[in-house]
């Protein structure tokens, strides 16, 4: 081999030189680069709410629905979980199909919508003028791993405020929390205790909202 390299011609041999200790350095530290590929995640979203109390009172105003404010342990696709209540983990492989703030403001405002006693709802970005914002802070959204038997408990907290517009004043404010404990350890049952337990918090959240303005 050196004899055949010393028939190079002299640029051809000093760029081999170079060349030669990359490409030995690489193929030792294959076992160390980062691998590319794999599976992909399970993507989960959850479903807005449907039923609500009899006698909501039907609105005439518009109503902008904000995106909630979140830490940044939540404000991620994410699946949050915690084991202690000052640790906040991930579940391995699961994902929602986007932030979950995000997820739930597309909720809140399908389900203002699925009420059918509002004159119309959407986000910010769509350019509607309210007459009020729902301004809301995620503040819970996660399944919590606190029992010894393995199965957890779901926790949704989310504090409202609803502000009148032009004036930006807030006129009522309130906290809603809803806990679930899933029927068992697999993914499935971890995903329907949190659709559960969200889906208490929309329901309180849009009646509440209806409720405090009634036909203004």
């Amino acid at each position: 081999m050196m004899a055949a390299a010393m028939m190079m011609p002299r640029k051809r041999w000093l760029a081999w030189l170079c060349v030669l200790p990359l490409a030995l350095g690489l193929a030792g530290c294959e076992g160390i680069l980062p691998k590319f590929g794999g599976p992909a995640p399970n993507l989960y979203t959850l479903t807005p709410k449907n039923t609500f109390a009899k006698g909501l009172p039907r609105v005439n105003w518009q109503l902008v629905v904000g995106e909630p404010v979140a830490s940044g342990g939540l404000d991620v696709d994410r699946i949050a979980l915690r084991a202690t209540p000052t640790e906040m983990k991930y579940f391995a492989g699961a994902r929602w199909t986007e932030r979950a703030p995000r997820m739930v403001q597309t909720l809140l405002v399908e389900s203002f919508e699925n009420s059918g006693a509002i004159v119309a709802v959407g986000r910010k970005a769509i350019g509607l003028r309210s007459d009020y914002n729902l301004n809301t802070d995620l503040r819970e959204f996660q399944a919590e791993y606190f029992d010894a038997n393995g199965i957890p408990t779901i926790r949704v907290r989310l504090n409202a405020k609803l502000i009148k517009q032009p004036l930006r004043a807030i006129v009522a404010s309130k906290t809603f929390e809803a806990t679930k404990k899933a029927e068992g350890k697999d993914m499935r049952q971890v995903i329907l205790a949190f659709d559960k337990a969200l889906g208490k918090v929309l329901r309180h959240t849009v009646e509440w909202t209806l409720i405090q303005q009634g036909s203004r």
